[in-house]
């Protein structure tokens, strides 16, 4: 009885924080279907009483070369992530090159630069080469958050192959080049699938490189879309709140779709007894 009570105990607080947590996405949700004259109303309608679709109306009108922006730059990143992190991590992991623990070491204290300093950086260095306000040099910039982030990733993976699969294929004469393209890329298809995730989601929800590098082009992220909303004297909530509720689609699904493979083992079934 007393574990029976302890289990409900703790069921009930985990609803209560999880529904704590979840709030500010509930209120997102409520805001983005209330009234521009409801919005100060005081207290608050908790639910949209005279609900509105105008903010979704603003979205469908307005938002839709900003959404598609942001999905080239996120899927530019997440492929010019594992172009170079793939590589590079089974480098590290598995050819083992002189001062691979310093390299390591490196990415880590990457990790830690502050992306404000990065993206000061960026700006001189496009604007004295031209890529200032265009959607590749923005996916260049996100890009360096994710590399590093996902070398690691990968290294860790890698680490894990089994040498019995390397020497497999050193014996049927594949080279470096040939084991990595044909036996370490399958096996790695979870830490690929994680590494892709994290790459896309920095992209897309990425504020700080596209407000620096991409203020005045012409294709613009969805981050700087909702930003438009916002002025000295008019802030429109509904078609704010709106937008974040669309632009929080892609990223919630991807989570609920991935989620196992990211929490999968790299190696599972690679080697049978």
């Amino acid at each position: 009885m007393t574990a029976t009570r302890r289990s409900w105990w703790r069921t009930g607080l985990g609803v209560v924080f999880t529904a704590l947590m979840l709030f500010p996405v509930y209120w997102m949700i409520n805001v983005s279907f209330t009234r521009d004259q409801d919005m100060r109303k005081s207290p608050p309608y908790w639910f949209p009483v005279h609900g509105t679709l105008e903010g979704y109306r603003a979205v469908l009108e307005q938002q839709g070369p900003f959404l598609a922006t942001s999905l080239v730059v996120g899927l530019g990143t997440v492929a010019l992530t594992l172009v170079i992190a793939a590589p590079a991590a089974y480098s590290l992991a598995k050819l083992r090159p002189r001062g691979g623990g310093v390299l390591s070491f490196v990415l880590l204290i990457a990790q830690m630069i502050p992306g404000v300093i990065m993206a000061m950086g960026f700006y001189a260095i496009y604007l004295s080469t031209g890529v200032l306000n265009t959607v590749p040099g923005l996916i260049v910039a996100d890009s360096t958050l994710a590399v590093p982030f996902a070398v690691l990733i990968f290294t860790a993976f890698m680490s894990g192959i089994p040498e019995e699969l390397m020497q497999a294929a050193r014996v049927d004469g594949a080279g470096a080049l040939r084991t990595f393209w044909s036996v370490v890329l399958p096996v790695s298809r979870n830490s690929i699938i994680t590494v892709s995730l994290f790459a896309f989601l920095w992209a897309w929800s990425d504020f700080v490189f596209a407000s620096t590098l991409d203020q005045g082009g012409g294709h613009q992220p969805i981050t700087l879309g909702i930003y438009h909303y916002i002025g000295n004297n008019n802030q429109e909530w509904n078609a704010i709140m709106a937008t974040a509720v669309v632009a929080s689609i892609p990223a919630t699904v991807l989570l609920v779709i991935a989620q196992r493979y990211v929490a999968a083992g790299v190696t599972a079934g690679a080697v049978k007894d």
